[in-house]
């Protein structure tokens, strides 16, 4: 289940789709105890679900809002671009000079 939409559902929805998903988890963990998954990916996805349903719940809970991603994506892509390229050139000399120093120091 995406995150766009658990955030459509209901505080109340929210809490009961996590109970079914605890459940489940259970059910599956028992299940991989004592015989093979058909599916065994299934529990992980479960526990990222559970996961990402606690999340959106304390967000709210804070009262976080967040932006659509696809939009926040579209405004800031050459600001970050920008950013991102002048950091990883100082990140690089950073890392140049370290090893310059490890060396000199190991001669």
């Amino acid at each position: 289940m995406k995150a766009e939409e658990v955030r459509e559902l209901a505080d109340d929805e929210l809490k009961n789709r996590v109970n079914e998903l605890e459940e489940e988890r259970f059910r599956l963990r028992f299940r991989a105890g004592t015989e093979t998954l058909e599916d065994p990916l299934r529990l992980r996805g479960v526990r990222r679900d559970i996961a990402r349903m606690h999340t959106i719940s304390r967000e709210r809970a804070l009262g976080i809002v967040r932006e659509n991603v696809t939009e926040s994506k579209a405004k800031g892509t050459k600001a970050k671009g920008a950013k991102s390229a002048a950091s990883a050139k100082k990140g690089t000399a950073k890392k140049a000079a370290a090893k310059k120093a490890t060396k000199a120091r190991s001669r």
